[in-house]
């Protein structure tokens, strides 16, 4: 058999494999998710806001006034924020207008944990949950307990929107459905646009028969590179996120729907 023939029968078989591993609908095990990275670091001072962990950087008054995010475009170019009082904030984030996602955070009394309660619009259903962090770094004197640097410990949904994605069948590669997004995927590296948003594109390769890796770009920019293998009985999925723009990661095992 010609070498060129059989590189490109294995490579076939190989796809087919991971196809048939993947494809049906998969929910992310909550309690599994773990992060790692560099802790979210803000000061609230003197009426003004400065996510100093952000990337770029955000500093905007806090009035209840949308303002200007930019650099933040691929999830949302507005954010509002109001004082609730000396232990809570609450923030508002918009795109092209329209509200993404509400957020509250909360400094526990001891000013040692916080908890975020926040509602994701971007999904076909509203997500609904709360994050669970420590306070790594302390805030200065004077300023709001909200300032400081926090390093996440756990997040729960309290609905099951968000945590379902689904994978078929397509030739020489899958479609995608995760939420209201839904793309057709090839295993070539090459970039594939996100339908309904001009700005999304995803590429993926073909890892080996259980592994693929998935691209995701905004504006052409790598944004998180998702690497996912499903285990030798099919039933489980170990997913690993890493985000190229802060350095973070985050990892969880999903597991197939019947």
């Amino acid at each position: 058999m010609p070498k060129r023939l059989a590189v490109f029968l294995l490579l076939t078989s190989s796809a087919l494999l991971a196809q048939a591993r993947f494809d049906g609908t998969w929910r992310m095990k909550m309690d599994t998710l773990q992060f790692s990275g560099t802790p979210e670091e803000y000061l609230i001072d003197k009426g003004v806001y400065r996510c100093v962990s952000c990337v770029p950087p955000v500093e905007m008054k806090i009035d209840g006034i949308d303002h200007g995010a930019a650099g933040h475009e691929a999830y949302y170019n507005t954010i509002s924020a109001r004082i609730v009082d000396d232990r809570s904030i609450e923030f508002t984030f918009k795109k092209a207008g329209k509200v993404v996602s509400r957020s509250t955070e909360t400094v526990s009394p001891d000013g040692r944990n916080m908890i975020e309660e926040f509602t994701n619009l971007s999904e076909s259903d509203p997500v609904v949950g709360k994050a669970a962090f420590i306070r790594v770094g302390d805030a200065p004197a004077g300023s709001h307990a909200l300032s400081g640097k926090w390093q996440m410990r756990t997040i729960k949904n309290a609905t099951e929107a968000g945590t379902l994605t689904t994978y078929r069948f397509i030739a020489g590669g899958l479609k995608i459905i995760s939420g209201r997004q839904s793309y057709d995927v090839r295993f070539d590296g090459e970039d594939y646009p996100v339908a309904g948003d001009p700005d999304e594109a995803v590429s993926m390769k073909l890892i080996d028969d259980s592994t693929i890796e998935e691209t995701d770009k905004h504006d052409r920019e790598v944004m998180t590179i998702v690497r996912m293998t499903v285990s030798k009985d099919g039933q489980s999925m170990t997913v690993e996120s890493s985000d190229k723009q802060r350095g973070g990661t985050m990892t969880y095992t999903a597991e197939k729907v019947p």
